[in-house]
C-alpha cells in the first residue's frame, strides 16, 4: 500500500514473488478459519533482526558479520528503503500473545500487526551498526543496484495493542546492541 503506516484491513496487493507468495498464505489461512471454523489468526511483521540469526544477505547479520572481519558492508540499495526492524524477542513475545488469543476462538481468521513504531532506512540502520561497532563510511561499499525494493514498509501494530494488550518492549539500540554483543562473542576468534 501507499498509504503508511500498514493497516490489518488494507487490500494485499503484492507485486511481486516474495510478497504474493506470503499474500496467499495469509489468505489460505484465513479461508480455513472460515470454511472449516479453525482457530487461525494471521501475523504480519516488521523485519527480524536478532542474535543467531545467520542469514548473512540480511542487514544486520551480514552488516555486524562484515564489520567483525574487518569487511567493508555492501548494500544493494542506495540505503533509502525505510523498515520497521523487530527484535526476535519482541517477536516471541508477539507470537505468545497471538497463540494465546487464538484459543479464546474471537477474531477468527483476522490478521495482527506487530512491529515497533521505529521505522528508519537501511542507511540510517547501518549508521546505528557503526556507532555500536565503532566503524566508519569507509567500510560501507553502496552498490545501488536493488532496484525492486519496496520504498518504505512499516506496520500500524494498534490492534494487537488493543485486543492482544501486547506491545514492543525492546527498542532498536537495545535490540542491536545485544544482537551486537551475540555476534562479538560467536563470530570473533
Amino acid at each position: 500500500s501507499d498509504q503508511l503506516p500498514y493497516v490489518e484491513n488494507y487490500p494485499l496487493a503484492a507485486k511481486n514473488p516474495y510478497d504474493l507468495s506470503k499474500t496467499c498464505t495469509d489468505l489460505l489461512a484465513q479461508s480455513y478459519a472460515h470454511t472449516y471454523d479453525l482457530p487461525v489468526l494471521v501475523s504480519r511483521c516488521g523485519n527480524f533482526y536478532g542474535p543467531g540469526d545467520l542469514n548473512w544477505s540480511r542487514i544486520v547479520p551480514g552488516g555486524f558479520r562484515s564489520f567483525l572481519r574487518g569487511e567493508k558492508l555492501v548494500l544493494r540499495s542506495d540505503g533509502s528503503p525505510i523498515r520497521d526492524y523487530f527484535f526476535i524477542k519482541d517477536v516471541v513475545s508477539a507470537y505468545l500473545a497471538l497463540g494465546e488469543h487464538v484459543v479464546t476462538r474471537k477474531n477468527n481468521g483476522e490478521a495482527f500487526n506487530f512491529g515497533t513504531g521505529e521505522h528508519v532506512s537501511v542507511l540510517a540502520m547501518v549508521k546505528k551498526m557503526q556507532a555500536i561497532t565503532g566503524r566508519t563510511d569507509d567500510d560501507l561499499q553502496v552498490l545501488g543496484t536493488a532496484t525492486h525494493e519496496i520504498a518504505a514498509q512499516y506496520l500500524n501494530w494498534e490492534k494487537a495493542k488493543k485486543i492482544l494488550h501486547w506491545s514492543p518492549q525492546v527498542s532498536l539500540d537495545q535490540g542491536l546492541q545485544q544482537t551486537y554483543t551475540w555476534y562479538k562473542k560467536h563470530l570473533t576468534p
